[in-house]
């Protein structure tokens, strides 16, 4: 029986966009340090930045303008961006070796909240995380103030079902769930169904639209949760799974996990 279960999180999740490697491990390792923030993805190319922003609906864009060793730029991002209509939209925090004060009004305009320039006295990676933090409470309280949604153009309720999907794929794949692993499926199907509407015989409906029994279908995906849980980077794990786990049993139960999963992806969305 699947019973819902209310998780709160106010990490600050974060989507990295630049085109300097050695720049997002630095990144990567300093955001590792800190317990309120979560790096879900990086990336050197503004199209993809913008396809994350979709997928994870982050709370911040830490944004290069300039990505040379990428493709795309800052300014095309946050183009992108307004057109998404996003409520409220993500704190845009751009990192840039630029210093035109043109290039920055003009950021600004599109909506950007702040700029560093990386050249200033003091700047470093650390300052960056060190400054975001300092903004937690602020960012927090305008995503709780605000109901966010998508409203992307034209996209129709199969495409919507369809992004959502991809998400859950994403989500798991963060965990090391393999596509190969029998409950992969089920986990997608339920945690779809959860974030339409929450039902006591997940595994029954899944059950009947595969054709296996109900125990087999809980089984499969408990057993594909436990051996993420065995073989999965403990790093990744307590990056992308946030909520508390039992030290008794040390991985989530199917109600837990698939509850954390849909209510995450349906506030999110």
């Amino acid at each position: 029986m699947i019973n819902g279960v209310n998780f709160v999180n106010n990490k600050l999740s974060v989507i990295l966009v630049e085109d300097d490697a050695s720049v997002c491990q630095e990144f990567e390792n300093f955001i590792n340090r800190v317990e309120n923030i979560t790096l879900i993805k990086s990336t050197n190319s503004s199209s993809k930045a913008i396809e994350y922003v979709m997928d994870y609906l982050p709370d911040v864009v830490i944004l290069d303008l300039e990505l040379h060793y990428g493709s795309g730029n800052g300014l095309l991002f946050l183009k992108e961006l307004r057109q998404l209509s996003l409520n409220p939209p993500p704190f845009i925090l751009i990192t840039t070796n630029n210093s035109s004060s043109t290039t920055y009004d003009y950021a600004r305009q599109l909506g950007a909240d702040f700029i560093m320039y990386k050249h200033q006295e003091g700047y470093s990676t650390a300052s960056v995380i060190d400054f975001l933090t300092m903004m937690s409470s602020v960012i927090n309280n305008r995503k709780a103030n605000v109901c966010s949604h998508i409203n992307v153009v034209n996209e129709t309720p199969q495409e919507k079902e369809n992004r959502i999907i991809k998400r859950i794929c994403t989500e798991l794949d963060n965990v090391s769930i393999s596509p190969k692993a029998v409950g992969y499926q089920y986990l997608v199907d339920a945690i779809l169904m959860f974030i339409k509407q929450p039902i006591q015989n997940v595994c029954t409906l899944i059950g009947q639209k595969y054709g296996k029994t109900e125990s087999s279908v809980e089984r499969a995906m408990q057993n594909a949760i436990c051996r993420a849980w065995s073989t999965a980077d403990i790093t990744d794990l307590l990056t992308h799974y946030t909520a508390k786990i039992s030290s008794k049993k040390g991985v989530p139960t199917l109600t837990e996990f698939i509850c954390y999963y849909a209510n995450k992806i349906k506030n999110d969305y």
